[in-house]
């Protein structure tokens, strides 16, 4: 039983005060059942379950007590979707991340989920010996969407997904998981390569297939790059050049330009070979390479200079060197 001191406070409260005082009063009380219950009869806006229920049950680690009421009050947590989206938007710009890991989670929001992974698993990472540290980051997001398609296979007609949660075709997700897949086996080759030296440190950012294509392509000229010689890494460099569907050509080039620059003239003819044998390439994508390694360094040494023009096949190209 209340005391009559909180009776007439109330009494006041609901004549006199806003609803956010009202719910602000319950919950300096640990009323958090009635400040929720009151919200929503109210049908008071987001910004009053954020600065009245929200932000108070976070800052003083209650925010598993919250969640338990929410699911109890409405277990579909349907009448809850524009709060949750509320907090998950507040936390984000605060940059709350784990926060707002810890909530999608309870909303079982599990694209955004995945997402807040990715994050994680990229941010602030300088190397790939980094990246390979934070693996189980990609491995959870390959989870979340697991678990995505598998919950949308089993939805009948009826039963749609809420609102409030991130709705993907199944198509996307499967794509995305590819990308984790992938973006798993170029870390895991990376970190190898750097913990045994064969890797350069690039500059930041540091290229993911998280990125837009040109990252991606610098990705795939890291890769090729990275082992202990191209056919180390063509394997993954080519996969990741046909899954996105890049320039091939233009990332050989450049692929082959850093082994100039890097003195490893061997290594040209052993990228030539791969993309020669890779299935795909143009007949002329040889020349290309060996043209774009020419006109961009003057400074090789002739006898590798005779050997380079000697691999060009075009006869018409020979004689523009």
């Amino acid at each position: 039983m209340h005391n009559t001191y909180y009776q007439e406070c109330l009494f006041y409260l609901h004549h006199y005060g806003t609803n956010l005082a009202i719910i602000s009063f319950y919950m300096r009380h640990n009323c958090m059942r009635e400040a929720l219950e009151h919200l929503q009869k109210k049908e008071s806006p987001p910004e009053v379950f954020i600065e009245g229920i929200f932000q108070p049950s976070y800052t003083s680690g209650k925010l598993h007590i919250l969640e338990n009421l929410l699911e109890d009050i409405d277990s579909t947590l349907e009448s809850w979707g524009k709060y949750l989206i509320a907090a998950c938007q507040h936390l984000q710009k605060k940059n709350y991340y784990h926060l707002l890991y810890e909530l999608q989670q309870f909303m079982k929001d599990q694209v955004r989920a995945a997402m807040t992974c990715i994050r994680f698993f990229c941010h602030k990472a300088k190397t790939y010996a980094e990246l390979g540290e934070k693996l189980s980051w990609l491995l959870k997001a390959k989870d979340h969407l697991k678990i995505y398609l598998q919950e949308s296979s089993r939805r009948t007609g009826k039963k749609k997904l809420t609102f409030f949660r991130k709705k993907m075709n199944a198509a996307d997700v499967s794509r995305h998981m590819n990308t984790v897949g992938l973006q798993l086996e170029v870390t895991r080759f990376l970190h190898r390569c750097e913990s045994a030296g064969t890797s350069q440190i690039t500059a930041l950012p540091l290229p993911t297939l998280f990125g837009n294509n040109h990252m991606k392509m610098d990705v795939a000229c890291k890769v090729m790059l990275g082992g202990k010689n191209v056919e180390d890494g063509f394997g993954i460099a080519f996969r990741v050049l046909q899954d996105f569907k890049l320039d091939a050509p233009a990332t050989y080039c450049k692929a082959a330009q850093q082994l100039v620059k890097r003195e490893k003239y061997s290594e040209i003819r052993q990228l030539l070979k791969c993309v020669n044998e890779s299935g795909v390439a143009a007949k002329s994508d040889g020349d290309t390479i060996l043209l774009s390694c020419l006109e961009k360094f003057g400074s090789i040494p002739s006898q590798e200079l005779d050997g380079l023009i000697q691999a060009i096949h075009s006869d018409d190209n020979k004689v523009r060197k």
